[in-house]
């Protein structure tokens, strides 16, 4: 069918120089190619043509005040993809590699993560070039206080509500709330992510970690395997790793890496967790210093790592969780995880293993969960936040995290279920990138053309 290649053509055309987001359009649409053998009425209503392409897209200048009195210029981006099951939801980065091409292809594959959920919301994205690394508090308001004076006219609690994303925390959300209260006037749900005294959902910051745990006990335990013992691998030093390892720890398994910018940390004895909380979540420093403390760990900096991919992928273990950034996991990196015997990789990050290495993996149908179903955990707790937010209650953690616990085994059932519907019972790329498009789509023909 030529469909793919005719789309990504287009896309080459229309949004040059976005190679991110034409590795996760072609990801979906080659995973599409049996749905539109069996269902060709979705090429009648022309919805590849309209889903690859946002509904619309922001991008606005951020100028902003440094400590000594120089004014600094970044860009923002606001990209609201689809809207066909509910408002735009997404989050915000702030990284220097964020580009326009990085905010489409997070906002193109979070349509389909937030279909997989169940809830209504729609796919969004957005962010910035700023990097919050090195700024001060007041350097880091005033930027966020900007940003905020732009995005305010197009967000909204029932048009879109922006998360948090890399660079963008508890902190920073504080930042952007208050601005959007004092621009509106309004004290609302409008963004995801808030401090728990005024508004926030208690396991909304594990959440993402913790999700990308609960899928991966839900693929072993299809395979009558359990997560309870097993030697695991982390990368990241966020949130998304710090919880990771949190779940697994309270699961029964030994996370034994994580990394950061600068380097990958090796404790074989398992990573001390509090000791990680205390350097990047209240001194925010390099994992170096974890040494200091345990000499017996291994550190290699960046500078070490193998020329064809990440030094925390050649370390032997059962299971593996890339929770950094996209394609942080090189084809390299697959075959020496296959060749030590891995079973289970559970995506913590948006679209951390490169197209090759997916393939690898697949091919060796190994349980491997993509990002899409994965890591929906975040964003599913930030739509329990919403709902919170519109009740003016807010739920134990027990509660939030039994409902996590529930979204990420439903979204496990969905993938696999559709993955065995159209033959193909262990590859939940597929079975994913199916059931996400068919909810989205449906809806976009049910509600006509527009």
């Amino acid at each position: 069918m030529p469909y793919v290649h005719d789309t990504i053509l287009r896309l080459r055309h229309s949004s040059p120089a976005q190679t991110e987001f034409y590795q996760a359009a072609e990801e979906v649409l080659e995973c599409l190619r049996p749905l539109f053998e069996r269902s060709p009425y979705y090429h009648d209503h022309s919805i590849i043509e309209r889903i690859v392409e946002p509904e619309r897209q922001i991008m606005f200048r951020v100028c902003w005040t440094d400590d000594a009195g120089k004014v600094r210029v970044n860009k923002g981006y606001r990209v609201q993809f689809n809207s066909a099951l509910g408002p735009y939801k997404g989050g915000l980065r702030f990284h220097p590699s964020v580009t326009a091409g990085t905010i489409k292809f997070l906002g193109f594959e979070q349509i389909f993560k937030n279909a997989l959920t169940g809830l209504p919301i729609g796919g969004g994205k957005g962010g910035s070039d700023f990097d919050p690394k090195g700024k001060s508090d007041t350097e880091i308001m005033r930027f966020c206080q900007s940003f905020m004076t732009e995005l305010y006219r197009h967000i909204g609690p029932a048009t879109d509500v922006p998360a948090g994303d890399i660079g963008v925390g508890a902190r920073e959300i504080g930042y952007l709330f208050g601005q959007y209260k004092r621009l509106t006037g309004c004290y609302e749900g409008v963004l995801t992510g808030k401090g728990l005294s005024w508004g926030g959902s208690l396991g909304r910051k594990e959440a993402t970690g913790y999700g990308a745990v609960y899928f991966a006990q839900s693929m072993l335990e299809s395979r009558g395997e359990s997560i309870e013992g097993k030697t695991c691998l982390v990368s990241g030093a966020g949130n998304v790793a710090i919880y990771t390892i949190e779940k697994l720890y309270e699961l029964g398994a030994t996370p034994i890496t994580c990394s950061d910018s600068r380097g990958m940390l090796h404790d074989p004895r398992g990573i001390d967790l509090a000791l990680l909380k205390e350097l990047k979540e209240v001194k925010r420093i390099s994992l170096e210093a974890y040494l200091a403390t345990h000499p017996e760990a291994h550190y290699v900096p960046v500078a070490d790592y193998p020329a064809d991919g990440h030094a925390v992928w050649r370390i032997p273990a059962d299971a593996a969780f890339p929770c950094a950034t996209q394609n942080e996991l090189t084809k390299a990196d697959a075959e020496t995880l296959l060749g030590n015997g891995i079973r289970c990789i559970s995506e913590g990050a948006n679209m951390p293993a490169t197209a090759d290495a997916v393939d690898l993996f697949l091919d060796a149908r190994v349980a491997y969960g993509p990002g899409k179903a994965a890591n929906a955990g975040g964003v599913a707790t930030s739509q329990l936040e919403m709902a919170q937010n519109s009740s003016m209650q807010q739920w134990s953690l027990e509660k939030v995290d039994a409902k996590l616990k529930a979204i990420m085994a439903s979204v496990h059932r969905q993938c696999a279920d559709t993955a065995e519907e159209f033959g193909e019972p262990s590859n939940l790329v597929l079975g994913a990138n199916i059931a996400g498009f068919r909810r989205v789509a449906d809806a976009m023909i049910e509600q006509g053309v527009g």
